[in-house]
């Protein structure tokens, strides 16, 4: 039997053969939030496990103004958190900084952002990166459920973290670092090395600029 001649032909209308072209071409770019005080290899190690298994395009840091939660962090300027992103990343060309909290001011919702991110770039489809335990808290974030139908949500699995979500969310295993910006504060301001713990400029920076002293 000649299976070519039984073959069925499938007829795609114009409007969604657009579509699917446009889907196909659209740039998969990672979005990963946070105060990054200071950005530290477990962030950098987290970024490059889901841009490689989610087979991403790129990743996107973008370090808040004002986190919506308490501030008990004690960030530093924002033009220094950002220049430790340019210097941790430099050598990544798949990594990118974003300004867009910073450049917008006041708190720093997720919702906003990423509204914000998809009128400037609607060329892309968008992931928001999120660990274990901010997986645990999306409920409670600014219009989760709005939030869920504008974006992908990544969860990365964590040790101690029970996986159950109320919201779609891709899981990627990814190695665990208990390393964390408040354990490298602590050491720094305490007078003890961070070597390894962060990227050599980010350690350079922080010495040069005098950086969490206590």
């Amino acid at each position: 039997m000649n299976s070519v001649s039984t073959m069925k032909h499938v007829v795609v209308e114009p409007k969604v053969q657009v579509a699917l072209q446009e889907q196909n071409t659209k740039k998969a770019v990672g979005i990963l939030g946070g105060t990054f005080n200071p950005i530290h290899i477990a962030h950098l190690i987290l970024a490059e496990q889901v841009y490689s298994k989610l087979n991403l395009d790129e990743i996107w840091f973008i370090p808040d103004n004002i986190p919506p939660h308490v501030n008990k962090k004690g960030a530093i300027a924002p033009r220094h958190r950002v220049e430790m992103i340019r210097l941790a990343i430099r050598d990544n060309p798949h990594f990118k900084v974003d300004l867009t909290e910073i450049m917008r001011g006041g708190i720093s919702y997720t919702i906003d952002t990423v509204k914000e991110l998809r009128r400037r770039h609607p060329e892309n489809d968008f992931y928001l990166i999120m660990g274990g335990d901010m997986i645990s808290d999306f409920k409670n974030w600014k219009n989760p459920h709005e939030l869920a139908s504008l974006i992908k949500l990544v969860g990365v699995k964590r040790p101690g973290y029970v996986q159950l979500c109320d919201f779609p969310i891709i899981w990627v295993d990814a190695p665990f670092m208990s390393v964390s910006s408040t354990q490298i504060r602590e050491l720094l301001q305490a007078g003890n090395s961070v070597k390894y713990l962060v990227p050599q400029g980010v350690s350079e920076y922080i010495t040069k600029e005098g950086l969490y002293n206590g």
